[in-house]
């Protein structure tokens, strides 16, 4: 499975909130903890919604969750 050109900081965002667990997040976003783990190894990219969700948990700007490399393949 190629990269996705989104890239994001979820795993640094849980990190920094008590060391969520992604079990966590997909409960509170509505997602499967292994959807979590491909969007946080950039094997897959959410949707807009699912995004905004995410970042909405974390109370951050969408920018600060994810952004766009487009210099990946």
């Amino acid at each position: 499975m190629a990269k996705t050109r989104v890239t994001n900081s979820i795993r640094r965002l849980r990190f920094e909130h008590d060391e969520m667990t992604q079990q966590a997040l997909a409960e509170q976003v509505g997602l499967t903890r292994q959807t979590i783990n491909a969007i946080e190894l950039g094997k897959y990219s959410p949707s807009l919604e699912a995004a905004f969700r995410i970042a909405e948990v974390f109370d951050v700007p969408l920018t600060e969750v994810f952004g766009y490399d487009e210099k990946a393949t």
